[in-house]
């Protein structure tokens, strides 16, 4: 069990663009597992390659209560959406910060499992925005910058004193 590094906001490496996978090696299938236990041990839904600074189209997601359903989504695609939602968000590279994003309501994704198989899965609710928020960071974009410029500006002092405060403890 490997716990990997999340890289924090504002880190400019979060905005590197990931490369598609090639094919499915075992290297590819031990970052799945470590990224897997990153995500269940910090505790998040959610987790992009991205975020542990490796730039290769990884995400693993779990939205199940139970924390037993991992959906591994390698270079994933999104060939169909639909609806408009609005979803309070969180990420583990910007802790604590949490706010509404516009997204599709329902989304068809194409992606390789761990195996190297593609699936095409449907998925709506919280799994479409998880996949959508995931997808983000593949393309190097963080869920606060579809706020305005004066909530990044807010957030990003909230963070900076939250950062200062920790190391004074």
């Amino acid at each position: 069990m490997a716990i990997l590094k999340i890289l924090q906001y504002p880190d400019e490496r979060l905005h590197t663009v990931a490369a598609p996978v090639a094919q499915v090696t075992d290297e590819i299938r031990l970052l799945v597992k470590d990224m897997a236990d990153t995500m269940y041990a910090a505790p998040g839904i959610g987790l992009a390659a991205t975020q542990v600074d490796v730039h290769k189209r990884v995400i693993v997601i779990d939205v199940s209560e139970t924390h037993d359903q991992l959906l591994v989504l390698i270079n994933p695609e999104i060939i169909a959406s639909n609806g408009i939602s609005d979803y309070e968000e969180g990420c583990l590279s910007v802790p604590g910060i949490y706010g509404k994003v516009q997204r599709a309501e329902s989304v068809t994704v194409r992606a390789w499992n761990a195996e190297g198989e593609s699936y095409v899965l449907d998925a709506n609710g919280l799994l479409a925005v998880c996949i959508q928020h995931e997808m983000d960071h593949l393309a190097g974009k963080v869920f606060v910058e579809y706020w305005s410029q004066l909530k990044q500006s807010r957030m990003l002092a909230k963070l900076k004193k939250k950062q200062r405060s920790a190391i004074h403890v």
